[in-house]
């Protein structure tokens, strides 16, 4: 779905673990690395594509995560003059998209980058909070810190991990 000004309508995924550590995945074929994202369909709400894309990016199900939060506002980041394609109709200039914040709750074994036919990815990591602003691609390191910015709150938070012992003691 492209909007009126030309942003194809996403989401974005910011997977966390007990540790702290966040997904990476690494594009196939290149030494791209990205958090889990993609477009919305038609009559499909940012939720839905966020739970499609988990499962066809990275083989989870709903019941493998919590999730723990969603930006405020739909961040937006413009593609570079290069990657627009101009013989394609409507024009899509960039992305504007509504991240996620999801916690692993089951073990990450779950995690299959095979899960569909067209897989994106090849590899993938547990990394530290804010490695992934020295890995991303120039055009979306806007879109990436001020998603991470408004997520730390909750990731970094000395109740995070405290929620972590709890849940680990019942």
């Amino acid at each position: 779905m492209i909007d009126e000004e030309g942003f194809r309508q996403g989401v974005g995924i910011i997977l966390v673990n007990a540790k702290r550590q966040i997904f990476l995945a690494k594009r196939i074929g290149r030494m791209a690395w990205q958090f889990p994202q993609g477009g919305m369909k038609e009559e499909e709400t940012p939720e839905q594509a966020m739970f499609r894309e988990l499962n066809e990016e990275i083989g989870l199900q709903a019941e493998d995560v919590k999730v723990l939060c969603v930006t405020r506002r739909w961040l937006r980041y413009r593609l570079p003059k290069q990657l627009i394609r101009h013989y394609s109709k409507p024009i899509c200039i960039g992305q504007k998209q509504k991240w996620f914040l999801l916690q692993l709750v089951n073990k990450d074994t779950q995690i299959n980058l095979a899960a569909t036919d067209n897989p994106e990815f090849d590899s993938w990591a547990w990394v530290s909070y804010w490695y992934p602003l020295t890995q991303v691609v120039s055009f979306k390191k806007r879109v990436y810190t001020l998603a991470m910015k408004e997520f730390a709150r909750i990731v970094l938070s000395k109740r995070f991990l405290d929620h972590q012992k709890n849940d680990s003691l019942s």
